[in-house]
């Protein structure tokens, strides 16, 4: 039997990821926030077992990746997709708020991999992979923080690629473009290429269990042209996106 632990379960692409790997058989740890969300997500399939967490709060993150393990007795692979955006707030410098982003979307996924960290190491075997996004590639206007953060994330993975690469413990990160979850539908300007969360759940389960690339990306048409933006230099980027925001009215 597979095992899967999942944060940010109770909505968007971590949600639609639990229900996706729980159809495929997977025993899924999922873990949330809201309580109510996560019984209903388990109420959808009995493959998928609620495990409440803040993951602002590390001594929980232990706490509760250990009841994942006497449960489950095993984790195969742990997914963090946690994050938190306000895009009305980025629009001018709030320092509580970029605090508050950067506590959930870098230091959550941090705490939560320090938990699983002794772990996967000791068994020489596993996979962590934590959900950037392509927000991560370049700054972007009024997304200061989540851009930041997101950025942080892409590079300690990077980093911790090298690290567990030597217990044979898989490292990977997963950038999605614009998929319509509760987070995006804050954004007040034009989205190309939206896809759905089931869209991005299956791009997902794909790339963790049928692949071993450090990166997984999607939908394709639009990750190439951000990685084309990635690599442009400064003066031509900042050129480009001025000019783009003058033809939205931003």
């Amino acid at each position: 039997m597979k095992n899967i632990w999942i944060t940010g379960a109770s909505s968007g692409i971590g949600n639609a990821l639990a229900i996706k790997f729980a159809k495929e058989g997977w025993q899924v740890a999922a873990s949330a926030r809201r309580e109510n969300l996560l019984k209903e997500l388990s109420d959808i399939n009995n493959n998928i077992h609620p495990f409440p967490l803040d993951v602002t709060n590390s001594e929980k993150c232990k706490d509760t990746f250990a009841e994942i393990i006497n449960k489950l007795k095993s984790i195969e692979i742990c997914v963090f997709c946690t994050g938190i955006h306000d895009p009305k707030s980025e629009r001018s410098l709030n320092l509580e708020k970029v605090k508050n982003i950067m506590e959930v979307n870098f230091f959550g996924t941090v705490n939560s991999i320090n938990a699983v960290y002794d772990y996967f190491k000791k068994n020489k075997s596993g996979h962590i992979s934590m959900v950037s996004s392509v927000a991560g590639y370049r700054g972007l206007p009024a997304g200061g923080a989540y851009c930041a953060s997101k950025s942080a994330l892409t590079t300690f993975a990077e980093s911790l690629y090298f690290d567990m690469k030597r217990s044979n413990v898989r490292v990977s990160v997963v950038h999605p473009g614009f998929i319509k979850t509760p987070m995006t539908d804050q954004n007040d300007f034009p989205m190309p290429m939206i896809k759905s969360p089931e869209f991005a759940a299956d791009e997902m389960f794909k790339g963790l269990t049928q692949s071993n690339a450090f990166e997984i990306h999607f939908p394709k048409q639009f990750t190439f042209i951000m990685k084309i933006l990635k690599i442009m230099p400064n003066w031509l980027y900042l050129k480009l996106i001025k000019r783009g925001m003058k033809l939205i009215g931003h």
